[in-house]
Formats: C-alpha cells, sequence, structure tokens
C-alpha cells in the first residue's frame, strides 16, 4: 500500500507593515478617513528615516520626526498631534511595541483664535447665492449646527419630521445626538427625499442600490443595505466602488468637497469679506442661539460638546466686540 507524504504547511505569509496597519485600524472601527491618514503618517515616517522598519526604531526617531515636522515644515499643533496618534497607534496597536522613554518633542504652538461668525444677514445673502443640494445641505448646516460629515452622512431614516428632529449617528467622539430639524426646510427636505426614492428604486432595477453599512449591520441585518430607510439622504450622482469592499459598486454620500466649493463661490458673490466655509455655518448656528438667550448648556447639548468649556468660546463673540465693552468713542 502506497503512502502519500503530506507536504509540511507553509506558514501564512505576513501581510506588509501599512497593510496590517489598515487592519487594526479598521478592527477598532475607526473612520476611512482617519484610516488614510495614519497609515499616510506611517509611511512618511518610515520614509524619513530611509525605510528603516519601526521595530528598529524607537522615542528618538520619534522625537526627530515630530520635531523636523514643527520646526522645519511648520505644520499645525492640530496636524502634529495627529501625527502622534498616528505613530503611537502604528507602535502600540501593530507592533505591539510600548514607546517607554518619554516624547521630547518641539510642540507646534497652538494658536487661541475665536471662531469666524456672520450676521444673520450675512448668512442670508449666502445661502441665497445657492441653489439645489448645495443650498439644503448648508441650510441644514445653519439650522441644525451639524458638521460638515454629519451632514452629508445623513440617512433617510434620522430625519424625523414629526418629532421635528434630527437624529445625529456617530458624531464626533462616535456619540450620537439630537438636534432640531427646522420648520422652514420640512417641505424641501420631503421633496428632496422623493426625488433620492426614484433614484434608489432605480438603482435597485440595475441591480445596484445597496449602501454601505457600518460595523457588522450588514451581516446582522441582510436586508438592510437596500431598504429605503438604510439610504443616504444625499447620496452622489454617481455609482463608484467600493474602497473597503473590493469588486462592490454602491452609491456613496455626495462629496463634500463640492459644497465646500459652493459654499467659498457663495460668500464671494454675496460680497462677504471673511473666510466662510461650511462650518462657520455651525459657529453662527450656536452663536445666533446664545444671542436669542438660549441657555449654553441647551447649545452644548445640540452641538455635542463633551465640555461646556467648548461651548463657551461662542460667548467670546456675542455682542459687541471688545467682550462687549462700548468704546468711549461711542
Amino acid at each position: 500500500m502506497t503512502t502519500i507524504s503530506q507536504q509540511p504547511q507553509q506558514p501564512p505569509q505576513k501581510k506588509p507593515l501599512l497593510e496590517q496597519m489598515r487592519d487594526a485600524l479598521r478592527v477598532r472601527h475607526y473612520s476611512i478617513r482617519t484610516e488614510t491618514s495614519y497609515v499616510d503618517w506611517a509611511k512618511r515616517y518610515i520614509l524619513f528615516h530611509h525605510k528603516r522598519h519601526p521595530e528598529t526604531m524607537g522615542a528618538p526617531e520619534i522625537n526627530a520626526f515630530l520635531t523636523y515636522l514643527a520646526a522645519e515644515q511648520n505644520i499645525a499643533a492640530s496636524t502634529q498631534t495627529q501625527a502622534i496618534s498616528a505613530i503611537l497607534f502604528l507602535y502600540r496597536n501593530v507592533l505591539q511595541l510600548d514607546i517607554d522613554e518619554p516624547l521630547a518633542i518641539v510642540r507646534a504652538k497652538k494658536p487661541e483664535r475665536l471662531p469666524v461668525v456672520l450676521t444673520k444677514d450675512e448668512v442670508q445673502a449666502i445661502l441665497r447665492q445657492m441653489s439645489g443640494d448645495h443650498q439644503l445641505t448648508a441650510k441644514i448646516l445653519y439650522g441644525s449646527g451639524l458638521r460638515l460629515m454629519e451632514c452629508v452622512r445623513l440617512r433617510v431614516k434620522d430625519l424625523d419630521f414629526a418629532q421635528r428632529q434630527i437624529v445625529v449617528r456617530e458624531g464626533k467622539g462616535m456619540k450620537d445626538r439630537v438636534t432640531m430639524l427646522p420648520d422652514q426646510l420640512r417641505e424641501p427636505l420631503q421633496a428632496h427625499l422623493a426625488r433620492v426614492k426614484q433614484l434608489h428604486q432605480s438603482d435597485l432595477e440595475k441591480g445596484y442600490g445597496a449602501v454601505y453599512l457600518p460595523f457588522a449591520l450588514e451581516r446582522k441585518y441582510p436586508n438592510a443595505h437596500t431598504e429605503w430607510g438604510w439610504q443616504y439622504a444625499f447620496p452622489s450622482d454617481r455609482l463608484s466602488a467600493d474602497p473597503r469592499s473590493p469588486g462592490v459598486t454602491r452609491r456613496h454620500h455626495i462629496d463634500e468637497s463640492g459644497l465646500q466649493k459652493a459654499v467659498r463661490r457663495a460668500a464671494q458673490s454675496a460680497g462677504i469679506v471673511k473666510p466662510v466655509g461650511p462650518h462657520t455655518f455651525r459657529h453662527c448656528f450656536a452663536t445666533h442661539l446664545l444671542e436669542s438667550g438660549y441657555d449654553i448648556r441647551t447649545v452644548q447639548e445640540l452641538l455635542g460638546h463633551a465640555d461646556v468649556r467648548t461651548t463657551m468660546i461662542y460667548t467670546h463673540v456675542l455682542n459687541r466686540g471688545g467682550l462687549a465693552v462700548r468704546s468711549p468713542l461711542d
């Protein structure tokens, strides 16, 4: 009887380091934007040290890279903080190494800036220069205090017309919150969703119509990805490949850069010389509510701030300039 000798099984090949980092970020449910940024910082760190493997480096090399960013590249403090977080994630969660030595880096100075706030007339002047979906989303930013990505990622089910509220899912810090749905937007939004529903129905008839679902919801609710309630309220005008699911074509939400450009163009057309972007509407939302006499704790809840001190920045731009002190010249 002939026996067949079994070939020894080859151990599975290790993925490249940056791919391992991507997997670690996805397991921890980091957003695709954070994933892209963190991997890019890790790549820049490795290239800065002439492609040395991070396992052969430690705190001195990290200090050198981060100091270079602040001292020679003149990056903003928030950018340097992101670079620090990315590199520490690489060591702690991918390489399973602790950085024992303290990071004695040159810190980029964090400026103490006040937010740009428009008057109510200036806001209306900008909105009048906009049209279509861009105007509708800008009105949501101002009328509900949403962040840009919170707005473009809204799902149909999160618009509660009966309760006149918007449920913000997985906002900053992975927190849900509730904010108001302005009465002025109820009819325009309902008309917009009627058009979106027709688009979704057309996608279903063509074999598409499945939307991205976070975490394991697609396995838990197998049919949810094609259901109307889970669709994006502001879908893209074209189908595209899902970057996290090779071979899958979906209709994603609108590209936020289109709204950013539309807001800037509208501000220029309205003759506004202040620097204006989509996030400016959120600043205006908070400031104008405080001007109207609403309690700062209420505004804090609507904005989703963890600390009321973050909300208090808007008290510094209320009423007259110079901390509301009347000039002797007046």
